[in-house]
C-alpha cells in the first residue's frame, strides 16, 4: 500500500514543498525563507527536525525512498549518515540510515497501532514515496499543540536520534513543531512571525547562545530585540502559556564572547572542537551577561504577562552537568545529556499546560 506523502501523513512540519520527485519538509513558511534566504538558515530549516511519517494500521515492514543531503565544510569531518527511528505505539524499536535512498524497517509487529517514522534531525530529507506492508489509514492527532524555537541544541545536535532530542523526548503528550534552527536563534523577525502564525496550546522560546556565538549583538540591540520578538510571538498568543528558556551552560561562551569558530588545533588531529575568538568589552555579550540580562526582561515582563514563564537554563544544564557530561564538541551536548534535559524541562510543561495527555 502506497501512502500519499500530504499532511495527513507527514506531521511536524510547518509546509511540505512540492518537487518534481516528491515533497520536502519545511519547517518555516514560503514567506520567511524568501524574505531571508540566508544559506546557513535555509539548510537547517530544511533539515526534519521533530518531523515524522504517521499513520495507524496494521502493517509488517514501513519503506521509504528518500533523496538526503548532508551538510558539509571543507576540512572539516563529515557528520554520519542521518538516522531514522521507527516507533510503535510511542515506544522505540528500530533505527536504521537510507541505503542508496531506501530506508526500510521490517519484523513490525502485525497488529493495529500507531507508527511513526522519525525523520534524520540535521539531514536535508526529501520523501520520495512511502510504502507499508498492509493496511494504513491517517490518525488525527488531538494532543495540544507545543510550538518550541530554539538553537542547534533543540534541533538536535549530539541526540542520538531524532526522536531522542531533547524537544522531542520531554513531552510525548504534546504534538511537537519544532523550530529549533542550528545557527538560527537570532531573534529575527521573520521567525517570530512564523510562531506568531502557527497554532499553539503551548509556545517555547530558547534564545540566547547564537547571539553569542555568531557576536551577532551588543547589548544595546539585544534588549529591544528581545522585547520585539516577544510582542510579536504575542500578537498571534496573547494567553498562550509562553516559556523562555535562558541560556544552557557552556563553558566556552559563559565569559568569552563569539564569534565562535572551528578549533583549528582540534582539526588537524581529525576531531570537530569549537573555541571562542571574542574579546571581552563593555556591553559585548557573553552567555553569563546575555542570561541576565534575558531574564531582567522576561521577569519585567511578568508584570503584565501572566501566561509568560521564565525557565533557568543553568537548573536544565549548569556547570555541574558539564563537569560530568563534557561537551563533545564544547558546544553541544551529547546524547546522554539530551535526556537529563528533557527530563528537567518536561515538568515546566506540564506546569505551563496541565491537563491529561490525549492522543
Amino acid at each position: 500500500m502506497d501512502l500519499p506523502l500530504t499532511e495527513q501523513y507527514v506531521h511536524g512540519a510547518v509546509e511540505l514543498e512540492t518537487t518534481a520527485r516528491g515533497v520536502l519538509p519545511h519547517r518555516l513558511p514560503a514567506w520567511a525563507r524568501r524574505q531571508f534566504p540566508d544559506p546557513q538558515l535555509l539548510t537547517a530549516e530544511a533539515q526534519p527536525s521533530g518531523v515524522r511519517v504517521v499513520f495507524r494500521g496494521t502493517v509488517s515492514a514501513v519503506e521509504l525512498r528518500v533523496e538526503a543531503t548532508r551538510q558539509s565544510y571543507p576540512g572539516v569531518p563529515p557528520r554520519p549518515p542521518g538516522v531514522y527511528d521507527l516507533r510503535v505505539d510511542g515506544e522505540l524499536v528500530g533505527l536504521t540510515t537510507a541505503d542508496e535512498g531506501r530506508v526500510v524497517f521490517t519484523g513490525v509487529p502485525a497488529r493495529d497501532q500507531l507508527v511513526e517514522v522519525w525523520l534524520p534531525q540535521h539531514e536535508r530529507t526529501e520523501l520520495l514515496s512511502c510504502r507499508v506492508e498492509g493496511s494504513a489509514r491517517p490518525v488525527v492527532d488531538e494532543r495540544p499543540v507545543w510550538v518550541h524555537h530554539g538553537s542547534s541544541l533543540s534541533q538536535g545536535s549530539g541526540a542520538a536520534s531524532p526522536s531522542t532530542t531533547w524537544v522531542a523526548l520531554a513531552a510525548p503528550h504534546l504534538q511537537l513543531r519544532n523550530l529549533g534552527l542550528g545557527g538560527g536563534a537570532l531573534l529575527d523577525a521573520s521567525t517570530a512571525r512564523a510562531v506568531r502564525d502557527l497554532p499553539a496550546d503551548v509556545v517555547s522560546l530558547e534564545l540566547g547562545i547564537n547571539v553569542v556565538n555568531a557576536d551577532a549583538m551588543r547589548l544595546r540591540a539585544f534588549t529591544p530585540a528581545v522585547h520585539g520578538f516577544l510582542d510579536t510571538v504575542r500578537e498571534g498568543h496573547p494567553a498562550t502559556p509562553l516559556l523562555v528558556v535562558t541560556p544552557l551552560h557552556c563553558a566556552l561562551h559563559e565569559d568569552t564572547p563569539g564569534p565562535g569558530a572551528f578549533d583549528l588545533d582540534a582539526l588537524a588531529r581529525g576531531e570537530v572542537r569549537f573555541t571562542a575568538t571574542g574579546t571581552p568589552e563593555p556591553g559585548r555579550l557573553t552567555l553569563s551577561s546575555l542570561r541576565a540580562e534575558l531574564e531582567r526582561v522576561v521577569r519585567q515582563r511578568q508584570a503584565d504577562d501572566p501566561h509568560l514563564h521564565l525557565v533557568d537554563g543553568l537548573e536544565l544544564f549548569g556547570a555541574a552537568d558539564e563537569a560530568a557530561h563534557p561537551l563533545p564538541d564544547a558546544l553541544h551536548l551529547d546524547a546522554v545529556s539530551h535526556r537529563l534535559v528533557a527530563e528537567r524541562f518536561a515538568p515546566h510543561l506540564r506546569r505551563a499546560l496541565p491537563g491529561p495527555p490525549g492522543r
